[in-house]
């Protein structure tokens, strides 16, 4: 009899509590799409269940006055406090990168910044449909393709759509392999994307792969100081995988820790997927806003790229597909880049092109969300 009343109970809840259960929905969805669809499976899987977890009834995770929950405490202390996840795991992507394409190669520098026109084109958008300043900005930032940059702008910001905002960065780079060709395809012909890019690589040294982390360190935080934490984190990890006397630290940056941080991370900033808070037209609006700045960004660079061929000689035209590279989800906008390519033309070998204006994203994004943070402390 308890328990047949316990059910009642429970039933009775969730009808008159209808948006738990369209969360619960949510999450479903979120896990449906890491496990079947294979789409960023490692943080949407458990922002999935964290988006459960958060809107169970009674103080569970979540905590109330009295008691702290532990997705309460790890978004207090990881995120809310510090910014400390977002930053070690900077850390761990640094230990992955190799700029040794973009060394190769530096003309692919300019990709990384035309690739972020999208942003600071949704700001305006943002602000003329009558969002604040702070939530307009935090929502362009999606366009980045870049989580962690994306939490922490949200959150030195204090943008009221910080759990829409989360969510749309990490979903959108999950679907860099569906968005980023039809974007690409819109404003390309058949004959621009078969356009071939021999790479013949430059002889890099390793004096110039340990300098070139510490410069772009500097440079960063002289022209956007607020960037410097993520520039910082991102560059030291590259730095211990370039410095050849680490590697111990290396692979442990670029596996355990950068998994740790990747499982603890997605849980934890399901604390702002509590219905009350995520729920709402606006949280809709801060998402499709997200995606116009995440389309943007890819079109902006593929333009970019289009404009440069109108002055460079014909045996020097670059596939515009490349500079679509040019946002931060890395290594996933090169592969797709490379996948177009050998669609068009099966001998068209352009990986190495896109990974150099990848990896310029990964830093153009880190220092646009520092330039955001910069004019936000100027308009504030």
């Amino acid at each position: 009899m308890n328990e047949f009343s316990f059910l009642i109970d429970g039933a009775k809840y969730i009808i008159d509590n209808p948006k738990m259960a369209v969360m619960w929905l949510i999450g479903g969805l979120l896990i449906w799409l890491a496990i079947k669809k294979d789409f960023e499976p490692a943080l949407l899987l458990p922002m999935g269940f964290g988006a459960i977890l958060v809107n169970l009834p009674l103080p569970g995770v979540v905590g109330d006055e009295s008691v702290t929950g532990i997705v309460q405490w790890l978004y207090h202390v990881g995120i809310e406090a510090s910014e400390a996840m977002p930053l070690l795991l900077f850390v761990g992507i640094g230990a992955m990168i190799d700029f040794g394409p973009l060394l190769s190669n530096p003309r692919m520098l300019l990709f990384g910044g035309a690739a972020q026109f999208g942003i600071f084109f949704t700001v305006v958008m943002a602000v003329l449909l009558g969002f604040p300043l702070k939530d307009a900005m935090s929502a362009g930032v999606i366009g980045a393709a870049d989580g962690p940059t994306s939490i922490m702008v949200a959150q030195r910001l204090g943008s009221n759509y910080f759990g829409a905002i989360t969510v749309a960065a990490y979903s959108y780079m999950a679907l860099v392999p569906i968005i980023q060709p039809i974007a690409i395809k819109l404003v390309t012909t058949k004959h621009e994307r078969q356009i071939r890019m021999p790479y013949n690589p430059a002889n890099v040294s390793k004096t110039t792969r340990i300098l070139f982390p510490i410069i772009v360190t500097i440079i960063a935080g002289l022209i956007a100081p607020d960037s410097v934490a993520l520039v910082g984190f991102l560059m030291f990890g590259n730095l211990i995988r370039e410095s050849g006397c680490l590697d111990n630290l290396s692979q442990t940056a670029q596996g355990p820790l950068a998994n740790l941080i990747t499982i603890f991370l997605g849980i934890t900033i399901s604390f702002q997927m509590r219905a009350e808070a995520f729920l709402s037209w606006g949280t809709i609006l801060i998402m499709c806003l997200g995606l116009v700045a995440f389309v943007v960004d890819t079109i902006g660079g593929v333009l970019f790229a289009k404009l440069l061929n109108l002055f460079l000689p014909k045996d020097k035209k670059i596939n515009p597909m490349v500079g679509g590279a040019g946002i931060s989800a890395f290594p996933m906008s090169a592969r797709v880049i490379q996948k177009m390519a050998l669609k068009e033309d099966n001998q068209n070998h352009l990986l190495m092109h896109a990974v150099g204006a990848n990896v310029a994203g990964q830093i153009g994004s880190v220092v646009a969300g520092g330039i955001i943070l910069s004019l936000a402390g100027v308009w504030f």
